[in-house]
């Protein structure tokens, strides 16, 4: 039986009923306006008709709002498990961002991806095993030019309108009804009866009840409306004891490594601020504020000329927008559409680059917690920002014609997000509200420091954060909030972090905007991890009805018992990465992020053993010539005497055989070469450089260099014994 409101699109067990609507370039709708009003055409087998639609209210067993990929899966998972199921998505589109152009699936160790989550992965590989799927180029080639692995029983990069299709396959199967173009009202959407939701209103007037429901959107509205605690922004350091979290100043990466001028007539502050740079204080180092990391869309193009569709030029483009990257580029510095990963069929996922990329930073604030209006003055906003930085880099006279030509080769897809005019569907919301329950994930679990209780998934990206705002540091342009740590082991997510506090809702999960700290949750917030958290949180579901309880009384065990029985990895039991604590180690040590950097240098920690969190490495390519980044330490050196120099560095076959050392001591500046593909002699984590005379009063630094280089320089820590 087919029922609701009229208005809405209905899709029962894979027939999908539509309306018409108007096509790109008809009406004067935005593409966020157009893309709540059209369906993407998909290339599946579907039945569309229309149907007289009821008013009527009735109680599904689990009710999922929002069709991200995590939505998808906690539907598919209710279903499976013989549950009455409803997903209501409130735009037009299945897979949030999955679908939405992030196609280079961020993972940090496939070996942690089990369930429907990798069930996903593995179609997608069916799909591309099939020659018909290769239009534009064939398998081999895209694998050469990926460098990946045929053996692999899953498939992780893809077109975006592929990872809909197997998405929707997947709904249909499992004969899950889904609701398009339904938004919760957002100032009465929420009846509660004592702290349990009954039902919800949407902006219609329509109502769903249900016994159970899941908010598996991006923004997590109906958390909020059901009076749950949530936090927006960046904690102190102070508040959970971590270190990444809050104001971080100093930022090394997708900075600006040339001098950029702030100030529309250069060198006067008097004339203002270019747009997108503040003047007032970023605030002091680890200090916890409201800020956002910054939003963009991820991009899919192409080279494929019979296939492109050039950068459009958006209404409201102001070229002044773009100054501060203009003068960027005329000091040196090119950094800004250079992270796009090949996905098949000459296609891309292009994400942020560099200083002044895709990201719209500092311009997204007031997202998380703004009322529908607010949020598509926003994506608008979004839009019209990078739609004008593509055609800005491929237009401007101004800019090089070497980089005009370079990005001009590149245009929109266009058998991609077909109903709004080739651009993606999905802004790319990193973060938004987060729920705060009884428990809270922090650094610490990332870390490996502290383990979650009742497993019910497994993080294993970085701690990644981009850039919150851009203000104006000694007079020139300077980025803050980026963070990538990574290096360690596969860490287990608590189910407590899904799940309100009991007083606040006792049949609510949350899946996506799940209770972490904001640089925990850097770490958890990957597509993969919503599908697994998804699936998850279903399954909790659907065991509170059966067991009559709260979704915070369930019987953890059974809960254990079937997430395992459906592949869940709930624990890691794969090989963990070594991390020497350098605080207990004996001498003067310090870990690589006290080095001051010159040039580009990437934080990794993908071989062990290493001190501290991870290590830097020079991003070497065989085929470019070797620049002349280095990485000082300025050590502080109390008592004077002879102390034995030493470098840490995981050995590999692909580090550089030729890394210069520079030690500047007492006994002036004496160099030594160090081969990084032979494993340290001592513990195989320090090498000794020799022994050396310092003092108080004289320079006392260690200095580790590129230049020459044949390989990946590595830079870890520097430690300085004491000789008697």
């Amino acid at each position: 039986m087919r029922r609701g409101g009229q208005g809405r699109d209905v899709v029962f067990g894979g027939a999908f009923e539509i309306s018409p609507l108007p096509a790109a370039g008809e009406g004067n709708y935005s593409i966020t306006e157009r893309l709540r009003m059209r369906t993407l055409a998909l290339a599946v087998v579907v039945a569309f008709s229309h149907a007289s639609l009821v008013n009527a209210v009735e109680t599904y067993d689990v009710l999922v709002y929002g069709g991200t990929a995590g939505g998808a899966t906690a539907a598919v998972q209710a279903a499976q498990m013989g549950k009455r199921v409803l997903l209501v998505e409130p735009g037009r589109h299945i897979g949030g961002l999955t679908s939405g152009g992030l196609g280079a699936t961020d993972i940090g160790n496939k070996a942690a991806i089990g369930g429907l989550a990798r069930q996903f992965y593995q179609r997608i590989k069916r799909h591309y095993d099939r020659s018909e799927s290769w239009t534009r180029e064939t398998h081999q080639a895209y694998i050469d030019k990926r460098k990946g692995r045929v053996d692999e029983d899953a498939m992780w990069t893809f077109e975006p309108h592929i990872a809909e299709i197997v998405l929707r396959q997947m709904l249909a199967e499992a004969k899950v009804p889904v609701v398009f173009g339904q938004r919760l009202d957002l100032k009465n959407g929420v009846s509660k009866h004592g702290a349990r939701i009954a039902s919800i209103r949407m902006e219609s007037g329509e109502t769903f009840a249900a016994r159970m429901f899941i908010d598996a959107t991006y923004e997590a509205d109906l958390m909020a409306l059901a009076g749950c605690s949530y936090t927006v922004g960046r904690e102190s350091n102070s508040q959970y004891g971590e270190t990444l979290n809050g104001v971080q100043l100093g930022s090394k990466k997708h900075q600006f490594n040339v001098a950029v001028d702030p100030y529309i007539k250069p060198g006067d502050p008097s004339s203002g601020l270019l747009p997108g740079v503040h003047g007032g204080s970023p605030g002091e180092h680890g200090q916890g504020d409201n800020r956002v990391q910054a939003y963009n869309f991820r991009m899919c193009l192409t080279d494929s000329v019979e296939n492109q569709v050039p950068f459009p030029k958006p209404a409201g483009y102001d070229p002044l927008r773009y100054e501060i990257l203009l003068r960027e580029i005329m000091a040196g510095q090119v950094d800004g559409m250079q992270l796009s990963s090949a996905m098949p069929n000459r296609k891309t996922d292009t994400n942020n680059s560099g200083a002044f990329s895709s990201d719209n930073i500092g311009m997204n604030y007031d997202y998380p917690n703004g009322d529908y209006a607010a949020r598509e003055r926003i994506w608008q906003e979004h839009i019209t920002y990078q739609q004008g930085w593509c055609w800005f880099l491929t237009n401007d006279p101004r800019v090089p014609e070497a980089i005009r030509t370079k990005i001009g080769a590149w245009g929109l897809a266009k058998d991609e997000f077909t109903d709004t005019d080739h651009w993606p569907h999905q802004l790319y919301v990193r973060e938004a509200r987060r729920l705060v329950s009884d428990y809270v994930m922090t650094e610490h679990n990332c870390r490996g420091t502290t383990m979650a209780p009742d497993s019910v998934g497994m993080g294993a990206y970085g701690m990644d954060s981009h850039n919150t705002q851009r203000w104006v540091k000694d007079g020139y342009c300077s980025n803050e909030g980026d963070v990538q740590v990574g290096g360690f082991s596969p860490y287990p997510v608590a189910y407590l972090s899904i799940v309100p506090k009991r007083a606040e809702c006792e049949n609510l999960l949350v899946p996506i905007c799940l209770s972490a700290t904001h640089i925990a949750y850097g770490s958890i917030r990957m597509e993969p991890v919503f599908m697994v958290l998804g699936q998850s949180a279903a399954t909790a579901a659907c065991q509170a009805i059966d067991q009559a309880v709260a979704v915070q009384k369930i019987d953890m065990a059974k809960l254990n018992q079937r997430l395992l029985a459906d592949n869940q990895i709930l624990e890691w039991t794969g090989p963990k990465r070594v991390r020497i604590d350098p605080a207990s180690l004996p001498g003067i040590v310090l870990d690589d992020d006290r080095a001051k950097i010159t040039g580009d240098w990437e934080q990794s920690g993908s071989t062990t053993p290493y001190v501290g969190h991870g290590y830097l490495h020079n991003k070497y390519e065989k085929n470019e010539a070797s620049e002349g980044k280095t990485a000082r330490f300025d050590v502080p050196v109390r008592k004077p005497g002879r102390y034995e120099v030493r470098v840490s560095y995981p050995a590999l076959a692909n580090r550089a055989t030729n890394v210069s050392v520079t030690i500047t001591s007492a006994d002036g500046e004496h160099s030594v070469t160090v081969n990084e593909r032979q494993a340290p002699s001592i513990d195989k984590l320090w090498q000794p450089l020799g022994t050396f005379r310092f003092t108080p009063d004289t320079p006392a630094t260690i200095t580790i260099g590129t230049t020459g280089a044949n390989g990946y320089v590595i830079v870890d820590a520097v430690q300085l014994l004491p000789v008697p």
